[in-house]
């Protein structure tokens, strides 16, 4: 399931709304257990959307994320069909099929994949069902007031790697999760989120985080907010100095980031296109010989082609090289990518339940030059950026008029 996160990172991005504690009656999963309106959200979609989440490791609160998204999404399938908005069946497999093509999978291959984790069918073509309507919906009410001037598409070619910059400081705490302790790491992480002091947060960093980080209390230099994993930088910028994100899951790992400043700069530089990178996989999890050869490792490699004489004679998939958008990484691939300077090398992360290590590195970046940019794509950007803030003002006028009970 890990390929499947990590291809899904853009999508797993748009997921992104927060859910409240199920109390779950094994007897009674299909009663009510929110009525939007005149429709109902039964305790078993609230379940399945949590467990969709988890397994798709969209960050944040998975049961408050699912919560607001069923609600969201009745609202938004209420409004499409006042609107006489109904996706056929057709339209509905398609929308299923290109979701899944970001996985490079057919369609039957992602369900099956989803059913292996406890999802069902139905719970990803209703999830696809409501953002197909929403789409349509928005085309059809908002699309001519969406046009975009020449003289807009000029400024915003102007403005490529110049204007404001926002800027954060963080500290970071990164548990690897062990297999049968699950548990134990969830609840700590959960008592973690709540602290507000640096000074506690920094001792539990030093105890538990896994990163490189640990020694210095998980505090980390200032970084461009554009420079971290898309779906980090709204759950960021939420927070005020001393507080912590809920419990973010990654792969093998639970992280969590307390703010410790923000500020706003005058310049911002040029957007990163793409990222490559390359990823040794070494056996043996993070073991004392493990991290030593890992070590040794970093001490005779200075560039990406230098570990391919380290993988040599060994099996293809040891040795993992790419170059991906910034939006496309594995949300953990992506934090620690954005530490490093080309050349830099980490090992905070693991795979396979901890056995194996991950010997990252930094090959470089592409930066989203303005004379790279084709006016088409701005014009689009510009568009859909037009259509997102009307679409997120009728879902909020949509949601302010509603009937919302909790049963």
């Amino acid at each position: 399931m890990f390929v499947l996160t990590r291809l899904l990172a853009p999508a797993i991005a748009a997921l992104g709304i927060a859910l409240a504690p199920l109390p779950v009656s094994a007897q009674n999963l299909f009663a009510p257990a929110i009525q939007v309106n005149d429709s109902v959200i039964t305790y078993y979609e609230l379940q399945q959307r949590k467990r969709m989440l988890q397994v798709l490791q969209a960050p944040g609160d998975s049961t408050k994320l699912a919560r607001e998204q069923l609600i969201d999404d009745r609202l938004r399938l209420q409004a499409a069909r006042d609107n006489g908005i109904r996706p056929t069946d057709e339209e509905i497999l398609d929308g299923m099929a290109e979701f899944a093509g970001r996985a490079n999978m057919s369609r039957d291959q992602f369900v099956a994949a989803l059913a292996a984790e406890g999802v069902a069918e139905q719970t990803f073509r209703d999830f696809v069902h409501a953002g197909l309507s929403w789409r349509q919906l928005v085309q059809a009410r908002f699309g001519g007031r969406a046009s975009v001037s020449e003289d807009e598409i000029d400024r915003a070619l102007s403005r490529q790697g110049t204007g404001s910059n926002v800027q954060v400081l963080l500290s970071e705490l990164i548990m690897p999760v062990p297999p049968g302790q699950e548990e134990l790491v969830s609840t700590r992480a959960e008592r973690i989120s709540q602290l507000k002091s640096f000074g506690a947060f920094s001792a539990e960093a030093r105890q538990y985080s896994a990163t490189a980080t640990r020694d210095a209390g998980g505090r980390l230099p200032w970084q461009n907010l554009a420079d971290l994993p898309p779906p980090l930088q709204p759950l960021l910028l939420g927070l005020a100095p001393g507080e912590v994100t809920a419990p973010i899951p990654l792969e093998g790992a639970i992280a969590l980031f307390q703010m410790r400043d923000i500020r706003e700069t005058g310049f911002a530089p040029a957007k990163v296109a793409a990222v490559e990178y390359a990823a040794y996989y070494m056996p043996g999890g993070r073991s004392a010989e493990t991290l030593a050869r890992a070590r040794q490792i970093a001490g005779q490699v200075d560039r990406c082609d230098d570990l391919y004489g380290i993988a040599k004679g060994q099996p293809e998939e040891v040795l993992e090289r790419g170059t991906l958008p910034v939006e496309e990484l594995p949300t953990d691939i992506a934090l620690e990518l954005s530490k490093l300077d080309p050349g830099e090398v980490s090992t905070a992360l693991t795979r396979s339940g901890g056995q194996t290590l991950v010997f990252l590195m930094l090959c470089g970046r592409s930066a989203d030059l303005s004379e790279e940019v084709d006016r088409s794509q701005i014009t689009i950007g510009l568009r859909n950026q037009r259509l997102g803030k009307l679409a997120d003002g009728y879902l909020a006028q949509l949601r302010a008029d509603a009937l919302l009970v909790e049963k």
